[in-house]
């Protein structure tokens, strides 16, 4: 991770280049803070959260189609790009390149980062304030369960989805190659299949394999949607979610 050292003031400038760090600067930023994010924050597919950020200019995700803009940060995730700190370091532009979150402990360490980066560290002390929250009252049973996407895609029992299903009281059932069967929900299904509902009106080979009657009319006790587009990132925008999907198991 590369980061730049933090200025006297907060940046007033930030450009994010990533969807991820899209939705971590759109969350905790002030609005007036915020110059540019990619185009991909900006689509109602993606993220929840495309309306804030049809209010800023767009990017493409590289560095040179954000520089017009002048910011002073340039906030992006995962490396990966030599050339795009390269180019920020000789234009003197401060970056923050987050890691890609592996656990709950990643996801309130990129919070804090991003917090201390854009000088709010109170925003980001409210987000971690709730994710602890419901760490602490995380329920101790947890229901059989197969979180379910198009094509029969599921998670990693051990991955972060399956931590963040684990807060609302839901355990992944592991799964080989992290793929579900048909027969699989014909012959043993979860008590609770959680089901994307990403680009659900999309028509798609993965969105087909979700219209088969043995899909839709799994035998599961409770079968409850889930807004796909919260589990790309799977950062704060889940926190809701988890108190959404506490409430939907306690009826």
């Amino acid at each position: 991770m590369a980061l730049a050292s933090p200025a006297a003031a907060s940046p007033r400038r930030v450009a994010s280049l990533n969807l991820c760090t899209d939705e971590l600067v759109l969350a905790i930023a002030a609005p007036d803070q915020i110059v540019s994010v990619t185009h991909l924050s900006q689509d109602e597919a993606e993220t929840p959260m495309w309306r804030r950020g049809r209010q800023y200019a767009r990017n493409d995700g590289s560095l040179l189609s954000a520089v017009a803009l002048r910011p002073d940060l340039v906030v992006t995730m995962g490396g990966g790009v030599r050339d795009r700190s390269a180019i920020a370091a000789r234009l003197g532009i401060p970056t923050l390149d987050l890691p890609f979150a592996a656990s709950l402990d990643d996801v309130e360490a990129n919070i804090r980062r991003v917090a201390a980066a854009l000088g709010q560290p109170a925003r980001g002390a409210a987000l971690i304030r709730r994710i602890e929250s419901l760490r602490a009252t995380a329920p101790r049973r947890r229901a059989d369960s197969i979180w379910l996407g198009g094509g029969g895609r599921t998670v990693n029992p051990a991955g972060l989805e399956a931590q963040w299903m684990a807060l609302a009281g839901l355990a992944q059932r592991p799964m080989r190659g992290d793929r579900v069967s048909l027969e699989t929900l014909i012959v043993h299904p979860p008590a609770v299949l959680l089901r994307s509902d990403y680009r659900r009106g999309q028509y798609s080979n993965s969105q087909r394999w979700l219209d088969n009657p043995a899909v839709r009319h799994a035998r599961a006790s409770r079968t409850i949607a889930t807004d796909g587009r919260l589990w790309t990132c799977m950062g704060p925008l889940l926190i809701n979610e988890v108190e959404r999907l506490r409430r939907e198991l306690a009826r």
